[in-house]
């Protein structure tokens, strides 16, 4: 990927555009369709011409993405981003919901590691069928779960 963008005859095609971006002509297409750039300049053979700044943008949100914000934060923070009288605290609370965020996923993640080392641990890895792995992916120690779905099904109105 080319940084230097000094030397870069401005506009670009999509294709420059994505190569400086890092980012694929398809996403940089999706991005433009969220109305997550600006209006793009089209030439009269109604191809995109990106500008300097459109290549900045797309970089802010490579890099947001990259951090796992979603698409409505980056819309956010690209506003934000390309406003000048923003307020730091609209940046920093958008920035704090999804370092929680990140949290709750970690500990679920964790939670699942812990779950799956205890079931690795107990199952015996041997020529035998019994596998505590497939019993609990199964529900096997879960029997409430699927009772419901064995019901006979009733009329609710009848």
């Amino acid at each position: 990927m080319n940084t230097d963008l000094s030397p870069v005859p401005w506009p670009v095609s999509i294709g420059q555009a994505a190569q400086l971006s890092g980012i694929s002509p398809k996403m940089l297409r999706h991005y433009e369709n969220l109305g997550l750039l600006g209006a793009v300049h089209r030439t009269e053979g109604n191809y995109r011409q990106y500008a300097e700044a459109d290549v900045h943008t797309l970089r802010f949100i490579r890099r947001a993405r990259d951090m796992g914000f979603t698409l409505d934060e980056i819309r956010d923070l690209v506003n934000l981003w390309h406003n000048r009288r923003r307020s730091s605290e609209n940046v920093k609370r958008i920035a704090q919901r999804h370092i929680d965020e990140l949290g709750e996923r970690i500990a679920a993640l964790e939670a699942m590691r812990r779950t799956l080392q205890d079931l690795v641990q107990r199952c015996p890895g041997n020529q035998r069928p019994d596998c505590p792995i497939l019993d609990d992916l199964g529900g096997a120690g879960d029997t409430g779960l699927y009772r419901k779905n064995t019901e006979t099904p009733r009329l609710l109105h009848g």
